[in-house]
C-alpha cells in the first residue's frame, strides 16, 4: 500500500498548502480540483504571522509574498464619527518574528499552484475533477469517487484522503451526514478593490463603523511609484433580518456597486471617503457572512478534513486562510511522527479540532470586531474619548484573549519550535 498517494480533495489555498507540505516531507500526493483553469480570482485576505511563518518554512518567502501583497503595519478599529477605538502595530512592528501580509487571494492561490507544479510536476493537480465521496477499504486504504468536468467518473485509491474542498465539502457531508445547514447570521458583505492612496501608516487594516454596519479597508499591493496609488481592498457590510434565511439562489455573485452604495452614503472623513472608494471599483462580489457549526471530529479513519471543510468561519478574525495553512503544517508534522496512517490523522484531529471549533464560535460572536459591539452598546458608536467608553486595560485584554485563542499570541508564536523541522522526511518504516 505504500506506493499509493495521499489524495487531496480541493486545490484551494488549504489543499495546495497541504500538497506542498507533503511534497516537502516526501509523501506522494495528488490533488483533485473542480475548476478547469487556475486563475487569480477573488479579492483581499490577510495572512497572520503564524501562517507566514509556515509559508517561509515551505520556501515561499518575502520576495514571493511581496509580489502578491504587502506587509501589514497596523490594525485599527474606528467609530462612526471617525475616532479611534483601538489600534496596534502588526507583524514585525508588533514584535513578531514574521510579518503579517495582506494579499490578493487569487494571486496567492496561483503562486501556490505554480510552486507545486514546479516541485511535483503538473500531474500533481488534476483540474476539472472533484471528489464526490469516498469508501474505506478493508486494508486501511481509502477510495475516492471522482467526477470529471466531461461527465465521466473514476476512482482513485489512496493511503489517506484529505478533504480540503471548502464550506460545501462533499467529504464532510459524507463524514457528517446529519450536519446542520450552513449558518447565516444576517450579515451581508460586498467586496471590491479600488486603486486609491493608502491611509494612515500606508499599510493599515481599518475596521470602521459598528458591528452591524461597517467597512473594512486595507491595501493589498505596494504603491505604484509613479502615482502613489495602491490596490485597496474594501469590504462593506450590513446586518439584516435573517429570519427567513438567505433568499438569493447562490452564495456568491458579482453585482454593480449601485446595488448597495446607498448604505454608506455620507461616510466621508478627512482621511477616508468611503463612497468614492466604493464608486471607484469596477464591480463587487456579494456574499452572506456564513459558517458551519463545529463538528466533534474532523476524522473518519483514513479520511480527514482541513481548511473550510473542517472549520468554515466568519472572516472577522482574518484567520480563515491562515488556519488552513497551519492545518496543512500540523498535518504534515503528525505524518512525520505517526507515519502516513490513520493514527496521524487522529493526532492531528486531537490537536486542532477542539481549539479551532472555539475560534469558529468566537468569530461568530464578532471575533476581534467585538470591540465594536461594546462601543455600540455603551455609546451608540460615537464618542469623543474612547477611554471614557472602554478603558485601555479592557481593550488590551479583549484583543489578547482573541490572539491567544487564534494561535498568534506574540510570545507563544515566537518561542514555538518549527512545526516541521528543516529537511524532515517521512521514513520508510513509518509509511508501512
Amino acid at each position: 500500500m505504500t506506493d499509493l498517494p495521499v489524495i487531496i480533495a480541493g486545490g484551494g489555498i488549504g489543499g495546495l498548502a497541504t500538497a506542498l507540505t507533503l511534497q516537502q516531507i516526501g509523501v506522494p500526493c495528488v490533488v483533485y480540483e473542480s475548476v478547469r483553469e487556475m486563475r487569480p480570482l477573488g479579492v483581499g485576505i490577510n495572512l497572520q504571522p503564524n501562517a507566514v511563518r509556515e509559508l517561509y518554512d515551505l520556501g515561499i518567502g518575502a520576495d514571493d509574498l511581496d509580489q502578491v501583497g504587502v506587509p501589514a503595519r497596523e490594525w485599527a478599529l474606528v467609530g462612526l464619527n471617525g475616532n479611534d477605538i483601538y489600534s496596534e502595530p502588526r507583524g514585525l512592528g508588533a514584535g513578531y518574528n514574521w510579518p503579517q501580509y495582506a494579499v490578493h487571494r487569487g494571486k496567492l492561490h496561483v503562486l501556490l499552484y505554480s510552486r507545486l507544479v514546479e516541485r511535483a510536476g503538473r500531474d500533481a493537480v488534476r483540474l476539472g475533477s472533484r471528489v464526490a465521496g469516498y469508501e474505506k477499504n478493508a486494508d486501511g486504504s481509502v477510495t475516492a469517487r471522482v467526477e470529471h468536468a466531461d461527465g465521466s467518473r473514476s476512482e482513485q485509491r489512496g493511503r489517506l484522503l484529505i478533504g480540503a474542498d471548502g464550506i460545501h465539502s462533499a467529504v464532510r457531508a459524507q463524514m457528517h451526514p446529519t450536519q446542520p445547514p450552513i449558518h447565516w447570521g444576517g450579515a451581508v458583505m460586498w467586496r471590491g478593490v479600488t486603486w486609491a492612496k493608502p491611509m494612515r501608516t500606508g499599510s493599515s487594516f481599518v475596521g470602521l463603523g459598528t458591528h452591524r454596519h461597517r467597512v473594512v479597508v486595507y491595501p493589498i499591493s505596494h504603491p505604484d511609484p509613479r502615482t502613489g496609488l495602491a490596490l485597496i481592498n474594501w469590504i462593506a457590510e450590513v446586518t439584516m433580518d435573517n429570519t427567513e434565511g438567505w433568499k438569493q439562489t447562490g452564495w456568491f455573485r458579482q453585482v454593480p456597486v449601485s446595488e448597495f452604495a446607498q448604505h454608506f452614503a455620507g461616510w466621508t472623513y478627512d482621511w477616508l471617503d468611503v463612497p468614492a472608494l466604493i464608486a471607484g471599483a469596477d464591480g463587487a462580489y456579494e456574499n452572506p457572512m456564513i459558517d458551519r457549526d463545529p463538528v466533534p471530529t474532523w476524522v473518519d479513519g483514513p479520511v480527514a478534513l482541513m481548511g473550510d471543510a473542517a472549520h468554515a468561519m466568519y472572516p472577522t478574525g482574518s484567520n480563515g486562510a491562515s488556519q488552513a495553512i497551519v492545518d496543512a503544517r500540523v498535518l504534515g508534522a503528525s505524518l512525520l511522527t505517526h507515519g502516513v496512517t490513520p493514527a496521524a490523522l487522529a493526532a492531528y484531529d486531537e490537536k486542532l479540532c477542539g481549539p479551532i471549533s472555539q475560534v469558529i464560535l468566537r468569530n461568530r460572536g464578532a471575533g476581534p470586531f467585538g470591540l465594536l459591539n461594546l462601543v455600540d452598546e455603551r455609546c451608540g458608536g460615537t464618542f469623543t474619548n474612547i477611554d471614557d467608553v472602554i478603558p485601555p486595560a479592557e481593550r488590551e485584554a479583549f484583543m489578547a484573549g482573541y490572539k491567544k485563542a487564534a494561535g498568534f499570541a506574540i510570545e507563544q508564536l515566537n518561542s514555538a519550535p518549527r512545526t516541521i523541522a528543516e529537511g524532515a522526511k517521512v521514513g520508510a518504516l513509518a509509511t508501512i
